[in-house]
């Protein structure tokens, strides 16, 4: 396993850093996405799917579960999971990521402790962007676009091997 750790001062940036990830993906890469609500992954999302050249706002799909955004560049489809109201296997399986997994880059929000065994190669990324008091700006909670997002990706399996994660834009 590789580890990297950058700190992204804002949301711009935060988006940047996901254009510069979706530069080492190719299809059948997952990317687990962890953090509190309003850390970050969607915005990370949204410039790994400017990074990858796919059609459509990449948008939290919180209701939707699943949406898939089709290359308009030649690359792969981005498949943008958001598995916060999953429950069970179960649920995940139901979904049949399987089944476009090696022609898409998967991204699934909230999926860690569900979604591992899909592949034993992943990129596990951990947000975590202080609120409040803990990150000295009160002004946090009220405005998604400020603030510093502290980031981790850890790269698991074999398909990372000699891959250079890049650092902060």
């Amino acid at each position: 396993m590789t580890t990297s750790r950058v700190e992204l001062p804002d949301a711009d940036a935060t988006r940047a850093f996901g254009a510069a990830l979706a530069g080492v993906l190719r299809a059948g890469d997952l990317v687990v996405l962890t953090g509190e609500l309003g850390a970050g992954k969607t915005t990370l999302a949204q410039g790994l799917g400017a990074g990858l050249g796919v059609r459509g706002q990449v948008a939290s799909p919180t209701f939707i579960i699943a949406r898939v955004h089709p290359s308009i560049s030649g690359g792969p489809a981005l498949v943008h999971v958001d598995a916060y109201r999953l429950t069970s296997l179960d649920e995940v399986e139901a979904l049949d990521l399987d089944a476009s997994l090696d022609e898409s880059v998967t991204v699934v929000e909230w999926g860690a402790g569900l979604v591992e065994s899909l592949t034993g190669d992943r990129l596990e990324v951990t947000i975590h962007r202080p609120h409040g008091a803990e990150g000295g700006d009160s002004f946090l909670d009220d405005d998604a676009e400020a603030g510093v997002r502290h980031v981790t990706v850890t790269a698991v399996g074999d398909r990372w091997a000699g891959v250079e994660l890049p650092a902060a834009p």
